[in-house]
């Protein structure tokens, strides 16, 4: 695979920095979210990681990131080359239509031919150069006028993902792997999910989005008109000196809805989806068992340790461990097992189990402990 050379032409990076990840609970917390954190060993957090893998793609002029107003600082050090006029601050989380969409309005009136590629800040890639390689793909066909998604070549029958049925190919030059979308699934059975993966047209959806801007909020008019009014006018008003009066007076009235519901699926619809197949690790560590089976390569019966200083005594045993103490961890013939030791909260389960620890966070807020959140 030949190196590519250079950023490619009017693109620029979106990442949005958001949400908490209340299944990595108690490592993953408001003011420390998961994208603050180091989960692979790697030395960086994933939000850095992400930087990384795009800055080769779009420069560091060409990286916008949108965050919580709360999480500024960190974010900036975490990013030190990242430019103020290109970091774009929430006042409160509207999902991930208003987060993207707000950056993409900006960036079209900035430069109105640009192309723009959202990337979660909090998702694992550990083939670099093959991702660039199909995001320029994707930039190709979003070239043509396509919105277009990246859908991960599945390597399981997993249930915890969403998919996107691959339709008719397309001929456009530059993109050999470009197809349009039939349609999207949500996260199937393991029956479904196994038939998919047998089928050979089902990619896992990985929430990447690549297309013109005009094109993305010309979607945004057409299925949610008070959320692109609303946006447009706090981006004629972001490089001005009414931004902050006029986005505290919009941002809050603005609907929440996720950009698949908002652009992608109808977009699909219509015709005017594509998907371009990505052949490289990925994994969005929605739980402690897909960190687990990260950290330990996908090896079962293995023991994944995290935390610089962590001190476990293990015999007999697999799962993972997550430490943020001082204390001696213990594990003696327990299997699959995930303990996540924090100085004020420790969660003990199961990786069968991992997806329900959303729901003690959802009980902590219920008690009104949002300390410990």
């Amino acid at each position: 695979m030949q190196a590519l050379e250079g950023t490619l032409k009017d693109f620029h990076a979106i990442i949005p920095a958001g949400g908490v990840g209340s299944r990595l609970w108690p490592l993953s917390r408001a003011e420390a979210p998961k994208f603050l954190h180091d989960l692979t060993g790697s030395g960086h957090t994933l939000l850095r990681d992400t930087w990384n893998r795009v800055l080769p793609l779009a420069g560091s002029a060409g990286i916008v990131v949108v965050t919580g107003r709360a999480h500024r600082a960190a974010v900036e050090a975490q990013l030190p080359d990242l430019l103020e006029s290109n970091i774009v601050l929430e006042s409160e989380p509207k999902d991930s239509s208003a987060a993207i969409g707000l950056a993409a309005a900006i960036l079209h009136r900035r430069y109105p031919d640009v192309i723009v590629g959202s990337f979660a800040a909090d998702h694992v890639i550990t083939d670099a150069e093959r991702f660039r390689h199909t995001v320029a793909e994707a930039v190709a066909v979003a070239r043509e006028g396509y919105i277009t998604t990246i859908g991960i070549a599945p390597t399981e029958p997993s249930v915890g993902f969403g998919y996107i049925a691959k339709g008719e190919p397309l001929a456009i030059e530059g993109a050999p792997h470009a197809h349009l979308v039939e349609r999207f699934v949500e996260k199937p059975d393991l029956a479904t999910a196994t038939a998919y993966l047998e089928s050979g047209e089902y990619l896992w959806n990985a929430g990447m989005f690549i297309a013109r801007a005009d094109r993305l909020l010309e979607q945004l008019a057409v299925t949610e008109p008070l959320l692109h009014e609303g946006l447009l006018e706090i981006a004629a008003a972001w490089d001005t000196s009414s931004r902050t009066h006029v986005t505290d007076a919009v941002w809050p009235l603005l609907p929440k809805i996720a950009i698949d519901y908002s652009v992608a699926e109808p977009a699909a619809a219509a015709g005017r989806l594509a998907v371009v197949r990505g052949d490289f690790a990925w994994d969005d560590v929605g739980d402690f068992s897909s960190l687990a089976k990260l950290l330990s390569g996908n090896r079962p019966g293995e023991l994944a340790i995290l935390g610089e200083g962590a001190r476990v005594l293990a015999d007999s045993s697999s799962g993972v461990v997550v430490s943020q103490s001082s204390r001696v961890i213990s594990l003696i013939g327990v299997h699959d097992i995930v303990v996540v030791d924090t100085p004020d909260a420790l969660l003990v389960t199961t990786r069968e189990h991992a997806q329900r620890v959303k729901s003690v966070v959802d009980a902590i807020k219920l008690a009104g402990r949002d300390d410990l959140l």
